[in-house]
């Protein structure tokens, strides 16, 4: 199969508001868990990466007040909110070097690495961005156990959106998309020099693990609605990986070289 490095999805299509909103619904309430203290704290310098709509960076900007920065970068940001606290730029984290306003105590990326095919050099890439102790946040969804459907009209609806789904991720891999990526990541993070990664599943409003269903938007890139109302299906599961840059510490009854390999596991 020939693969492609364009990214997928057309963030000046007509369907692209309607995607983001839909991602934003569904996985903003697990990514502020995520990113809740002591991960972002009052005057941190963040940099959110693939930023999308934006939700998450106005997160970030709450969090960190007047004293921080946010610094929030796509490869096209036209759906990108702006407001006064918020710098936006465009950026390829493929090619281009980290934005000005780190080191970085929090970088975060949602649903980014896994449709670069570049994917284990960007990871090194943000961490090196990491300030001492900084916190690099990744969330992916596992596509391995794609979405099925839990309720269909009739077998038509549930077929469509049988084929409608495997067009989809068929085209994520003609592109360079790893299906399994997260997977992978808790292991990248630490062969990255990361330390204390953790996982954890999305969860509710209660604090209980949950595997949302959700009614799926199918939408072609002219917005045209191609499953029939009704069609319910489960997502593939997301997931969320968060761990720490070391901070090296000097030690005055050791050796230079020694202590550069001494680190604070925090």
């Amino acid at each position: 199969m020939t693969q492609t490095t364009e990214y997928a999805f057309n963030n000046r299509s007509q369907a692209a508001a309607v995607q983001l909103a839909c991602i934003e619904r569904y996985l903003d309430p697990v990514t502020a868990g995520r990113l809740a203290p002591p991960v972002v704290r009052d005057g941190d310098h963040c940099w959110e990466v693939g930023a999308g709509g934006g939700s998450v960076a106005q997160m970030l900007v709450r969090g960190v007040g007047w004293d921080g920065l946010v610094v929030a970068t796509d490869i096209d940001t036209s759906q990108l909110m702006r407001r006064e606290e918020l710098v936006v730029l465009d950026h390829d984290v493929r090619w281009d070097a980290p934005p000005e306003g780190g080191p970085f105590q929090v970088i975060h990326a949602r649903l980014v690495l896994l449709h670069l095919p570049e994917r284990r050099e960007v990871l090194r890439r943000l961490t090196e961005a990491l300030a001492p102790g900084g916190w690099l946040v990744v969330e992916e969804f596992d596509c391995t156990a794609g979405p099925c459907v839990l309720h269909a009209p009739d077998a038509a609806a549930e077929k469509l959106f049988q084929q409608v789904m495997e067009a989809l991720l068929g085209a994520l891999e003609q592109r360079g998309a790893d299906l399994g990526w997260a997977q992978r990541v808790h292991g990248e993070m630490a062969v990255a020099g990361l330390t204390t990664p953790s996982i954890a599943e999305p969860q509710n409003g209660s604090g209980r693990l949950k595997r949302s269903p959700i009614e799926k938007e199918m939408s072609t890139s002219s917005g045209l609605r191609v499953t029939p109302p009704g069609t319910r299906a489960i997502s593939s599961k997301p997931y969320a990986r968060r761990a720490r840059r070391p901070i090296p510490i000097s030690r005055p009854d050791c050796s230079p070289e020694i202590a550069s390999r001494v680190s604070i596991r925090l």
